[in-house]
């Protein structure tokens, strides 16, 4: 099956969000020579049920063989394919503060595919410096890193009031795919797939289910803040 047919396979989004994790568990299993796993063992690794794994993989046209289960190599590489992970792609970090160069200088993005080609910054007093073999460039270079109609990935690590002006240049001068690292919502064109990462939200989930299990009640918290 060539890689532009099996981009085009309907796989559900909630399939796509588990398909990282069950290669990360394959990853984990090859490191070690493990050859093949089962439907338990794998769902076990990934943190979900064997049925829920074995429904996901069936979107791939992977159901195993009984008796032996999924051989690791070629599934890890039918869920490469799928993810588009057979390829690098390249990416283009806006926002050059404490988080946009912690990103800058993960070494785990080349490993999985991810090319980072280019760094930008509003700011004169950042421009122009290294970060490790990449020079931070202004926003107006972005038309010229950019190639239209070429693929490439935008990570906006910016302040929150500076994102969606940023998520407009990066449409502009044709990125289709954006991370969102700031902590507000950004308004994208149709056509264009935007994904979110706030980790304050993920703090008040675990906050959330912190209260739940220790069976903390906020109205007595609030009743005593008030005394």
């Amino acid at each position: 099956m060539s890689v532009e047919h099996s981009a085009k396979r309907e796989i559900p989004d909630a399939t796509v969000a588990r398909l990282p994790g069950y290669l990360r568990a394959l990853g984990q299993l090859a490191a070690v020579d493990v050859l093949s796993v089962s439907s338990e063992e794998l769902a076990h690794s990934a943190g979900v049920s064997s049925a829920k794994l074995r429904k996901d993989l069936s979107h791939l046209g992977s159901y195993g063989v009984r008796g032996v289960g999924y051989d690791v190599a070629h599934l890890s590489y039918q869920i490469s394919r799928a993810l588009g992970l057979t390829h690098d792609w390249p990416v283009v970090i806006v926002g050059m503060g404490n988080l946009g160069r912690a990103l800058a200088s993960y070494r785990g993005f080349a490993t999985k595919g991810f090319q980072v080609v280019a760094l930008l910054d509003r700011d004169p007093a950042v421009v122009g410096h290294m970060l490790d073999d990449l020079v931070i460039q202004p926003m107006g270079a972005l038309d010229v890193l950019v190639t239209p109609g070429e693929a490439c990935i935008g990570v906006i690590a910016t302040p929150a009031e500076s994102a969606q002006q940023v998520a407009d240049l990066l449409v502009t001068a044709g990125v289709s795919s954006i991370l969102n690292f700031a902590a507000t919502a950004i308004q994208v064109p149709e056509g264009v797939h935007m994904r979110k990462v706030d980790l304050s939200t993920e703090l008040q989930i675990l906050a959330f289910h912190e209260q739940q299990r220790v069976g903390i009640d906020p109205d007595e918290l609030l009743e005593g803040a008030g005394r």
